[in-house]
């Protein structure tokens, strides 16, 4: 989402200083402790006109400057019910805001402040997708905390995230922000995350409201494209698409955002088989629905609204409650209501929803309960003591994945001479990722210093750019976070310089990738490859004949067949945030042993998309161990991904046994284990996800070739056995027949252990009927 920063009228500026005063028109208001919160908001809503009311259903932007005459005369009349604020505003001036809201209206009805913290406010996590590649919730957790803390300490409220859209299309830009392609992993993920954010109270101080989006299979679009149409079976929505959105629900969710697509014909935020047949009455949702920024206005553009009040009353009558940067719910929803196109009840749930969301927040407690106080303000909001950066490098450590080391290149060693090329290699803009919060390229630890500090006086450093990401300018012209720098130099200099520093090297490290808007909404791409100039400087590295090790980052799975035929060894550090040139270094000299899995597939080409490990077997299944003709399968291609989803090195060397099952069969009420055991064969401590994978043989419609439900992260010590063991229940054998009804069928099911989706152990057992 994006907003515009305006300036205030300056006749408004001497009303607006004078605000900090307490007002004879504020209402007293009772502890939320000592009135039952639906006696408390129905008596507020009974006291409120019809502009009131409507304005708590209107968030409006604030940006760094100061409001616009019209939306800070609102704010003082009690018209906006919450604003979406940019990255460091600071805590001054949203508390001059919250002074305008609750001490200069007619009732005092506190605004709420709401932001995109994704993956860090201050200290940056890595993305959304390096997240999951972590498969450790722990780190997930402690991630979402420290974001939390961070971001209530700058008066926020609430935070659009976590984002949950399952994607299978690496040319979808925002395929960044996801946790990937798989169902199970993401609902973790939800779950997890939104516990981190929100902690234990909510209300808290240091409480994070999650509003997770964007409901709903808005990783679906078409051709990759932000913004476009999803359209799918309800089988499909039901099995694989909703299941992350209802973790959220089920994990106490405040908030859920409408995407901007549209889902069989029908925008999301006008969608109400969305936003009420499944999300009111199946999933009995009971907290706020905000539409997606501008998305009300959008319905215009999708066709389904001939003007701004249709437009009102589609969105609202659909459910959405908030609408976000949009004007027609303020000029129509008045006239709506008269006319009898939007029920007055309707209307007065969406309200109190709204109020008791604030409620919830413990605003009507004390409306400046993450605020502060004014001298509490840090004087430098942007203060390093601020920053956590020991769980940002933790966190960073763990989703880097080790997808090839040919003869042990890694790790390298922390003596002789190491050449550092590429146009990341000293980027920490880039590193951040999209959607960085306040976090500040200054702060952040380039590779470049990163490998500096490791590496000390021990070994001498070289570096050189080597290439610019891109050369042609049309590349980054339409991107939305457009920060790139270009190097004026001609490429056949900067290239000739980066070969001179490589020769002089004992190894070379190479860091290729994409700028951060390149992965970043509506940067969707046709070309997974990386560009061209990157691809010729690698070559030219290669020609050295010295031990080359390709670091990715990028925020979408690549087209890597040549660099992986070509680097020596390849990690994928994604963007790996404020901490992420140390992690990184970590990982390169074997500080730290890499144990990140791949929560997505990573195809050979852009031809191959969809590619995805649990897809259906069709009916003329390819086998690549043995190629026939009529079946299944890109007859130009080796038609399997280049790494597939689960998979992820270390510098330990792992082992698995045969899975055992204490039954081969499986009763209805009851359950049987799977158990397997794991071994390190290596001299080094390390870490790895051992991964259960079910499939269901016969069915009534065709089931997936295998199901990802259940993993465990083990850490193992060098000789160590240990064994792991997963329990199943029927109901992890459920699923959605052609009716879209959630049935379990009895039969035989593979049981699959592995450490990544394709290498598997197999063993099998039955479902037997029920005799009910």
């Amino acid at each position: 989402m994006s907003g515009t920063l305006r300036s205030a009228h300056p006749m408004l500026v001497a009303l607006m200083l004078t605000l900090t005063l307490p007002s004879p028109c504020a209402v007293a208001r009772p502890a939320p402790s000592l009135m039952e919160k639906t006696r408390f908001v129905d008596d507020l809503l009974s006291r409120m006109s019809m502009a009131e009311k409507v304005g708590q259903l209107r968030m409006v932007y604030a940006g760094p400057a100061p409001l616009p005459p019209n939306d800070w005369v609102a704010v003082t009349q009690g018209h906006v019910g919450a604003l979406l604020t940019a990255p460091n505003v600071s805590r001054a001036r949203l508390r001059l805001l919250q002074d305008a809201a609750t001490r200069h209206s007619r009732l005092g009805i506190p605004v709420f402040f709401a932001a995109d913290v994704l993956h860090g406010q201050r200290t940056v996590f890595p993305i959304g997708l390096a997240l999951a590649s972590s498969w450790d919730m722990q780190a997930i957790a402690s991630s979402a905390r420290v974001a939390a803390s961070e971001a209530t300490a700058d008066g926020l409220d609430m935070t659009f995230a976590p984002m949950l859209d399952i994607s299978r299309d690496p040319r979808w830009g925002r395929i960044s922000e996801s946790p990937g392609e798989d169902t199970f992993l993401a609902t973790r993920i939800a779950a997890t995350t939104i516990s981190g954010l929100q902690g234990p109270r909510p209300g808290a101080a240091d409480s994070l409201m999650a509003c997770a989006k964007h409901f709903a299979a808005y990783g679906a679009v078409e051709g990759g494209r932000d913004y476009n149409t999803t359209d799918m079976s309800p089988q499909r929505l039901y099995q694989d698409y909703l299941p992350p959105y209802k973790a959220a629900v089920d994990a106490g969710a405040g908030a859920l955002m409408t995407a901007l697509t549209t889902l069989n014909g029908t925008p999301a935020a006008a969608n109400p088989w969305l936003l009420q047949q499944i999300l009111r009455q199946g999933w009995r949702f009971n907290g706020l629905v905000i539409s997606d920024d501008g998305a009300v206005g959008d319905l215009l553009a999708h066709g389904i609204a001939a003007d701004g009040g249709s437009a009102a009353q589609r969105a609202f009558n659909a459910g959405t409650q908030m609408s976000m940067n949009d004007r027609f719910f303020g000029q129509a929803l008045p006239e709506l209501v008269k006319q009898g196109r939007v029920p007055g009840e309707a209307l007065d749930d969406a309200v109190r929803q709204v109020l008791a969301t604030k409620y919830d927040l413990g605003l009507f407690h004390d409306p400046y309960r993450r605020l502060g106080k004014a001298e509490d303000d840090p004087t430098d909001q942007h203060a390093e003591q601020r920053l956590h950066r020991a769980q940002a490098r933790d966190v960073a450590r763990r989703t880097l994945v080790l997808l090839k080391n040919a003869d042990q290149t890694l790790p390298l060693s922390k003596h002789g001479t190491i050449a550092l090329i590429g146009p990341l290699a000293d980027n920490p803009v880039d590193i951040l990722g999209s959607w960085h919060g306040s976090g500040q390229a200054r702060q952040a630890v380039s590779l470049y210093q990163g490998m500096k500090r490791v590496l000390g006086r021990d070994a001498k450093l070289l570096y050189a750019k080597g290439a610019n990401i891109s050369d042609d300018p049309k590349v980054f012209q339409l991107l939305g976070d457009n920060q790139v720098s270009f190097d004026s130099r001609s490429p056949s200099v900067m290239l000739a310089q980066a070969v001179a520093v490589a020769s002089r090297a004992d190894a070379i490290v190479l860091a290729l990738g994409e700028a951060r808007g390149m992965s970043h909404e509506a940067a969707s791409k046709t070309d997974l490859q990386l560009p061209l100039q990157q691809r010729q400087l690698l070559r030219a590295l290669k020609r050295t004949g010295k031990p080359l090790v390709l670091v990715l980052m990028n925020g979408r799975p690549l087209a890597l067949v040549e660099e992986s035929k070509t680097a020596d060894a390849i990690l994928e550090t994604w963007f790996s945030g404020t901490e992420g040139g140390n992690a990184i270094a970590d990982v390169l000299f074997g500080n730290y042993n890499p144990s990140g899995k791949l929560p997505v597939t990573f195809p050979r080409s852009v031809g191959q998309i969809p590619l995805y490990y649990n897809h259906l077997n069709t009916g003329r299944p390819f086998d690549p161990a043995r190629p026939a003709p009529y079946r299944s399968r890109h007859f130009d291609i080796e038609d399997t991904p280049l790494y597939p989803f689960g998979f992820g090195l270390s510098y330990s060397r792992f082992a698995l046994g045969a899975p055992r099952l204490t039954s081969q069969q499986l009763r209805a009420g009851q359950a049987l284990d799977v158990s397997v055991e794991v071994k390190n064969q290596s001299s080094r401590s390390g870490e790895t996800v051992v991964q259960l994978y079910l499939r269901d043989i016969t069915a009534s419609i065709s089931r997936p070739l295998k199901e990802l439900k259940g993993f465990e992260k083990v850490m193992l010590a060098p000789g160590e056995t240990r064994t792991v063991t997963f329990r199943i229940e029927p109901s992890m054998l459920a699923f959605y027949d052609q009716q879209a009804r959630l049935t379990t069928e009895p039969g035989m099911f593979d049981v699959m252990i592995g450490l990544d989706s394709e290498n598997l152990q197999q063993t099998r057992f039955e479902l037997l009927p029920s005799t009910d």
